[in-house]
């Protein structure tokens, strides 16, 4: 397996395409900031106090606070989108290749934020800042647990625009986001019209179909058949990593493509001298690499976060004739998540709706993950659709 797809394996789970890279004089170093709100009632009724989420930003906010771009991530991703939090990280941000001084989204034109959602899957990591499961209720001082209130991807965006509020920004020149913040970029042109400029919504549709809400109860389902789960009360026990481990492998296997498999793994053994054909333990490589990759990735994520995110992607529900703002559209004709007639169906109706809309297909063996692995195809288009 070359270097390369090494680290897009290893990093991320769902989106897996953060690309070692060595100490630049020019990288961007970033700074992980909070924000809070004292309480927040959620788009079902529910109170969360307080919340909080984590945020960095490059760039700067010019006079009239016009120049700003969200960036919004995916499943399993982070508000780490760009930069580096120290000349010595060897990986930079998932899509520090589109983003930074002189790139497709340049900093030195554009002040460019990012934010951790609620429920972030990486609870455990030392640079996320997030609510969620667990969390400690200030009720009871112990974690939420299942007690957590719903939330959605509109959720999300509400918590997004109160940050935005607080830097006093009145108008984004753009909100981009690729899969679940792909999403988030529907969300905002649809709850916010007057709030965004535009969008670049990358491997996503505005809504989740029921064969992705179907596919979404699969990815939960390991955890919940762990009996370490417990109902989600696991927080002072041995907490369901078996579970969580089986449902990340899923993900892992569905955002990427057979093309990928073939051309990386083959049916080779794991192991040499270790014929599958010969015992049920011999595993292929393909097996062990995601059986790795869901390990390494299980011990910074939380269970319950991951069946929260689950839901909320499966109440993703926005019209494309309700989104107003122009858009960019860029999709991969091989995603098994958001497959290219569903996409190519959204990218029909927002322009049957009058509402100027661009498409354009990111090519490769990636699947899904041809967001981030190929996404510099489309850097021109970015910079040009950003510039209007």
């Amino acid at each position: 397996m070359s270097r390369r797809l090494v680290a897009v394996l290893a990093s991320l789970c769902f989106i897996l395409a953060s690309v070692p890279s060595r100490a630049q004089s020019g990288d961007v170093i970033v700074e992980k900031k909070t924000f809070e709100l004292p309480t927040y009632t959620t788009v079902a009724g529910g109170t969360i106090k307080p919340v909080r989420i984590g945020w960095e930003s490059a760039g700067t906010l010019n006079a009239d606070k016009s120049n700003a771009i969200l960036v919004t991530h995916y499943f399993s991703g982070t508000s780490h989108a760009f930069g580096k939090y120290t000349p010595a990280d060897p990986v930079a941000g998932y899509w520090d290749a589109i983003i930074g001084p002189g790139k497709a989204i340049d900093t030195n034109k554009y002040y460019v934020l990012s934010s951790d959602t609620l429920v972030n899957l990486n609870a455990k990591m030392a640079n996320v800042v997030t609510t969620g499961p667990a969390s400690i209720n200030p009720d009871t001082g112990k974690p939420y647990g299942m007690s957590f209130p719903v939330v959605s991807i509109e959720d999300f965006v509400r918590v997004q625009k109160a940050l935005i509020d607080s830097l006093g920004i009145k108008k984004l020149k753009a909100v981009v986001g690729a899969s679940m913040g792909g999403l988030q970029a529907y969300q905002w042109a649809a709850s916010y019209p007057d709030s965004v400029d535009r969008i670049v919504a990358v491997v996503a549709s505005p809504g989740a179909e029921p064969f992705l809400i179907g596919w979404l109860d699969m990815w939960a389902q390991p955890i919940r058949l762990d009996p370490k789960w417990n109902n989600g009360d696991y927080y002072d026990k041995d907490p369901p990593l078996d579970g969580l481990k089986a449902a990340l492998e899923l993900v892992s296997l569905q955002a990427n493509s057979w093309e990928w498999a073939r051309k990386t793994f083959g049916t080779a053994p794991a192991e040499a001298g270790k014929d599958p054909a010969k015992a049920i333990a011999n595993k292929f490589k393909i097996e062990a690499a995601l059986e790795q990759t869901a390990a390494a990735r299980a011990a910074v994520a939380d269970a319950n976060h991951f069946l929260y995110l689950c839901r909320a992607n499966q109440l993703a529900a926005v019209d494309p004739a309700n989104i107003k703002v122009p858009a960019l559209v860029l999709y991969a004709p091989n995603d098994l998540v958001f497959q290219e007639p569903v996409v190519q169906e959204a990218i029909q109706r927002i322009a049957a709706a009058g509402t100027s809309v661009e498409s354009a297909t990111l090519v490769g063996p990636n699947g899904h993950i041809n967001a981030f692995t190929q996404i510099t195809q489309r850097a021109g288009q970015i910079t040009a659709f950003l510039a209007k």
